[in-house]
């Protein structure tokens, strides 16, 4: 696979052109972007998934401390289209996984999917939402976020990447020059100050930016429908599903756990086929991801679990708590 995407890159380089053009004119104003007068900010990423999203809109909705806030997720391999506002009650392929697992865990917030966020943005204002979360917009540049949250997955920087598809960046690492601030997610707990300043060297920070260290926090409890047990006390032999695009911390997290597993891998957003969910309810159980789960639980007959995880800062939290807080009190009206 990796030579094959050597033999790619004439296409990367094709793509980078058309990707840099497209932003030019988006800087200049030949391609127009909406702005906002109320606080819209975004989560994103350069790369092609896999680096936190989820957990950081997920963290966001828990410590920010305001009524009418509102997620806008594009619903990636939804059935549905157009502007669909979430209930909770929806199966995972109307609404695509993710933004269905934000309104099960947060169902005071409005969460709502469209492709197109412009519209998106104004018909969640039309039911008085008053901060917009963008959930995977940073190469939306039709919106104009006024504030961007940008990943990046510790070693798996962007700035060590290339280009779709000889690389999996969506375009060149110099479009983090739109990010306020810059977090390197999944970074081991006890990652030193002289790594952290090697990455903010290679990141090349700007001094308008602010760069973040956060890892991953995995739950002592796994859960299910009805019941919730320690993680340890799962029995042995369990299948363990994943269709997330980099299993591997998770996979990691549960060998260091001494959990014995089968693991089956699926790709990124995958719908399971009916053949597929038979051989899985031919399992003694499975455990799966939070993400995954939300296309699981109506289909599975044997007992099925999830593990959640949270973002957790490794230094500097109320830092950048400030800073978000302080775009929002600056924006509202």
């Amino acid at each position: 696979m990796n030579l094959l995407r050597k033999f790619l890159f004439p296409f990367a380089f094709l793509y980078g052109i058309i990707v840099w053009f497209r932003n030019k004119f988006f800087d200049a104003g030949i391609l127009k972007s909406s702005s906002y007068d109320f606080p819209v900010i975004c989560v994103g990423n350069l790369s092609a998934g896999g680096t936190g999203k989820s957990p950081m809109i997920e963290y966001l909705l828990r410590k920010l401390n305001y009524e009418n806030i509102a997620v806008l997720s594009r619903g990636y391999k939804r059935s549905t289209e157009g502007f669909l506002m979430l209930k909770g009650t929806e199966e995972a392929i109307e609404t695509g996984d993710e933004p269905l697992q934000f309104k099960t865990k947060f169902p005071n917030a409005m969460v709502a999917v469209d492709a197109d966020r412009r519209n998106g943005i104004a018909e969640l204002r039309k039911q008085h939402a008053e901060i917009v979360l963008l959930d995977d917009a940073f190469q939306h540049r039709k919106v104009k976020a006024g504030f961007n949250i940008l990943l990046t997955a510790y070693g798996d920087l962007y700035s060590n990447d290339f280009l779709l598809p000889t690389g999996n960046l969506r375009e060149t690492y110099s479009g983090a020059d739109r990010a306020q601030v810059i977090i390197v997610t999944k970074c081991p707990a006890n990652i030193t100050l002289k790594e952290r300043e090697h990455i903010r060297f290679k990141l090349q920070i700007k001094q308008y930016q602010d760069l973040y260290f956060s890892t991953i926090k995995y739950a002592n409890t796994i859960f299910s429908e009805n019941v919730d047990i320690s993680l340890k006390d799962i029995k042995e032999n369990v299948t363990v599903v994943t269709g997330i695009a980099k299993p591997e911390p998770f996979i990691d997290y549960l060998k260091a756990e001494n959990i014995h597993f089968e693991h089956q891998k699926f790709p990124d957003h995958h719908n399971f086929t009916a053949s597929e969910i038979e051989i899985l309810n031919s399992k003694n159980s499975i455990l799966t991801t939070e993400k995954d789960y939300m296309r699981l639980k109506d289909k599975i007959s044997v007992p099925l679990y999830y593990l959640p995880i949270e973002t957790d800062f490794v230094e500097n939290e109320s830092h950048f708590l400030n800073r978000v807080n302080k775009f929002i009190v600056e924006h509202q009206k």
